[in-house]
């Protein structure tokens, strides 16, 4: 009779060997898959390596980052037919919180792009910042401000922009979008891979 309850009973996936498997398909690096869930490159590297369980919270941060539902990820029914237009609502939109709340930044791009062509809307509180370091050689970034007026700084150079504007500058160097004005400053940003 025991050895029939413990038959019945589904293994538990291979969580970390699933998530290596699909970053993988999408051509996704630790990194990037890092960037686009919020989880640290060293926390994701123990759950591939089933070294580290992650949270309700973490697989569906991971999940999101890689375009399923969390069910899809955890091994639940699969669709079926794949539905020709495909919605995210906006409570399923990956959303990364910056230090302090300083910035929000919307993952818009579907994760197979991510590492090659992502785009995000930022909302920056007063004070807040956007700062980044060097992204591979060639690569470039195009901020539209929505909303608000912003500063971009690429090395040394700076430049004022206001809602309806657009910079494009080489995003391989150290970079920040900076919000000094007195209320909030949104904007889309478009990152091109080199």
């Amino acid at each position: 009779m025991a050895s029939e309850i413990t038959s019945s009973h589904a293994t538990p996936p291979c969580l970390g060997e699933i998530i290596q498997q699909l970053r993988k398909e999408r051509g996704m690096t630790l990194e990037t898959l890092s960037r686009a869930s919020g989880v640290s490159k060293s926390m994701l590297s123990q759950i591939e390596r089933d070294m580290a369980n992650p949270t309700i919270a973490v697989a569906w941060r991971l999940a999101n980052a890689l375009g399923l539902r969390l069910d899809q990820l955890l091994g639940g029914a699969p669709q079926n037919e794949p539905a020709l237009i495909k919605t995210i609502g906006k409570h399923e939109t990956p959303t990364l919180a910056g230090p302090d709340h300083g910035y929000t930044l919307k993952i818009l791009g579907p994760m197979d792009l991510a590492g090659k062509f992502e785009w995000y809307e930022l909302l920056l509180q007063p004070g807040g910042a956007l700062v980044s370091d060097p992204h591979d050689p060639g690569t470039r970034e195009h901020f539209t401000v929505l909303e608000g007026a912003v500063d971009i700084e690429v090395d040394q150079a700076a430049q004022k922009m206001k809602a309806g504007e657009t910079a494009r500058y080489p995003a391989d160097h150290a970079h920040a979008i900076r919000n000094a004005g007195k209320g909030a400053a949104r904007g889309i940003l478009v990152v091109i891979h080199g």
